[in-house]
């Protein structure tokens, strides 16, 4: 994987903005003054009248800090703000889409951990802001904080309205409800909710339409989002399928935006697997046109196979589900998604929705009458060893260092059978080495050879 690739896109310049939002050590990175700047700033780079916004977010205990102080800053600027509390990441693209908001914005840090908190921003339609509008909104708010003491820039005239809007869940669950249209009645279905922002909407979804459902990670406390629990710590999901012998088991994140899997026997299937299942189901009820699939760089070399023999073309972004919107909307692709469980189904959702995942996946067992460890027999991956190497200099992964020889040396050593990637992370300081091969041995020795090239240039 070639430096160009990696770096390649939007030609703006960020600071603050990641692969997905703004995100920091809550009252210590992200602060309410930071929140309260970030409100105003999105207003005047969506540069709409009369903007309407929609605000969630999730169960961390810095959440209603953040959340008073980014509506102060978007009442300040004259927005129309309906704020829904509690609720996942893609309820509050939903709504924004249902009532044709100019932005929704979320609360959230996703999968860290309590501590973290971030901002997420949806524009009209309930898509994820391009790389340019994010820099926009840096532009003002760096104006904006420069000003903040010396100049007094508000309207007096332009001070804008908030609604509680205290039936947004139950229009999340009747949106749910309408693009899964499946009778899941027999099926046992083990959840967890990750003590997240869908502690409550998944487990009522998947009751209404019949399951049985035995759910955990349902009881938030402000600090135990994510902790042990989860779609990044699926162990607890893994114990409570095989002793209540359930039929499938899905974990959440703590926004409710991923959705990873476990079969009845008790093997973790990841974002790749879903994305193998619903492609064969949808190409097999002549429901993929296009035959094209978007994933990231880090979806497994085994997936591009099980597509290729189906005759689906498969198209690679960068990390961030917001570049496989992206490039979905370009190729006219409806289904895409990333290897970490944040998978798009275009017809239905304009973004990651873990709950839609699942009740998807649901569907398709209840349907075909298979297992999900049968369904899972569309991908057979590719041994895949992942490296973080955290820098001691602070520098970060640049297109103009040494290591990407190396990265090349090896690409022609694998040739077909492996693939490499080397980026920076989006969500935390560390450079990520992926090395996939035919052998596990194989993609262990090419990623600690490359791991430490990067380690001895970072410094």
């Amino acid at each position: 994987m070639s430096d160009e690739n990696l770096f390649s896109g939007s030609k703006s310049e960020k600071k603050y903005f990641g692969t997905d939002g703004i995100r920091g050590e809550a009252n210590r990175d992200l602060t309410p003054e930071i929140a309260l700047v970030t409100g105003r700033s999105i207003i005047r780079a969506l540069g709409v009248n009369n903007p309407v916004v929609v605000v969630g977010r999730d169960t961390r205990i810095s959440g209603r800090m953040l959340e008073e102080a980014l509506v102060a800053g978007l009442l300040s600027e004259g927005a129309c703000v309906y704020v829904c509390g509690i609720l996942p990441t893609p309820a509050i693209a939903f709504i924004a889409e249902d009532i044709r908001a100019s932005a929704g914005v979320v609360i959230s840090a996703s999968h860290n951990p309590y501590r973290d908190n971030g901002i997420k921003i949806f524009g009209p339609g309930g898509y994820k802001l391009s790389d340019d509008v994010e820099a926009e909104v840096e532009e003002h708010f760096e104006k904006l904080v420069d000003s903040l003491v010396s100049e007094r820039d508000g309207d007096p005239e332009n001070i804008g309205t908030l609604t509680v809007m205290d039936d947004a869940e139950e229009r999340y669950l009747e949106i749910l409800a309408s693009n899964a249209k499946c009778d899941l009645s027999g099926l046992r279905v083990a959840l967890d909710c990750a003590n997240g922002a869908a502690y409550r909407t998944c487990p009522e979804i998947f009751a209404r339409l019949g399951a049985q459902v035995e759910a955990i990670g349902i009881e938030p406390d402000g600090k135990n989002i994510n902790s042990g629990c989860g779609s990044t710590s699926p162990g607890r999901l893994v114990e409570l399928v095989l002793s209540w012998k359930a039929d499938v088991g899905f974990a959440l994140d703590g926004d409710g935006d991923r959705c990873i899997c476990v079969d009845e026997k008790g093997e973790v299937r990841d974002g790749d697997f879903i994305i193998g299942i619903a492609a064969k189901y949808l190409r097999e009820k002549d429901l993929l046109h296009p035959p094209v699939v978007v994933t990231t760089v880090m979806s497994n070399k085994g997936l591009d196979v099980a597509l290729d023999s189906m005759g689906i073309r498969n198209v690679r972004t960068k990390v961030g589900d917001r570049y496989v919107m992206e490039e979905m909307l370009s190729t006219g692709a409806l289904l895409g998604g990333e290897q970490s469980g944040h998978v798009i189904f275009r017809e239905h959702a304009s973004t990651g929705d873990g709950t839609l995942t699942a009740l998807m996946i649901a569907g398709i067992m209840k349907e075909t009458g298979e297992t999900f460890s049968n369904l899972s027999k569309v991908l057979k991956k590719f041994p895949q060893v992942q490296v973080n190497v955290r820098s001691r200099s602070g520098r970060r992964l640049s297109p103009d260092m040494s290591v990407w020889e190396l990265v090349r040396q090896c690409e022609d050593e694998l040739g077909e059978n492996g693939r490499i990637v080397l980026r920076s992370s989006g969500t935390e300081p560390v450079e990520r080495v992926m090395v996939e091969a035919r052998s596990r041995r194989i993609a262990e020795s090419v990623a600690k050879r490359i791991a430490e090239a990067l380690e001895r240039e970072l410094g």
